[in-house]
């Protein structure tokens, strides 16, 4: 009987992983996080190359709400689609372009910071999924919240 759940479990979770097309017959998002199956060819990859991966807002008056863009270039040889850009707090938003960014152009990912409710030494991080090799990039911005009389 154990064997047979197993065997289920497994089962599903294998014929769930295999459905790669949406309802429409198209492919599904999911494969940019796949690089080498979303491009099909090894020999065509996108590249994204950061001029700064880090930025230092200095020190800052609580409740202020300050942006940086990091500034950036598809160094590869195939479209880069940036999927996803996910922050490690509320308090920190991105925007950025969904549009595939061509061989040798260049996009923006601005981050945008609110310090109101915090205080002291701030480091926040902003994950990038794309259709490059890695998948992932981590993106900083640090700065010192001071309160109005520490200011």
């Amino acid at each position: 009987m154990k064997h047979l759940l197993s065997f289920l479990l497994l089962a599903s979770l294998f014929l769930s992983g295999c459905n790669n097309k949406s309802q429409n017959g198209q492919l599904s998002t999911d494969l940019v996080t796949s690089p080498k199956s979303a491009t099909q060819t090894s020999d065509k990859q996108a590249a994204i190359t950061f001029e700064k991966e880090e930025h230092d807002f200095g020190s800052l008056l609580q409740g202020e709400v300050v942006s940086y863009s990091f500034h950036f270039t598809n160094t590869g040889n195939a479209p880069l689609i940036i999927s996803q850009v996910t922050s490690s707090c509320g308090c920190t938003v991105a925007n950025y372009s969904r549009d595939p960014i061509a061989p040798g152009k260049k996009g923006v990912i601005q981050a945008t910071y609110n310090s109101a409710g915090h205080h002291g030494f701030q480091n926040r991080f902003l994950t990038v999924m794309s259709n490059t090799m890695p998948a992932k990039h981590i993106l900083r911005i640090k700065g010192k919240v001071l309160t109005p009389d520490q200011y």
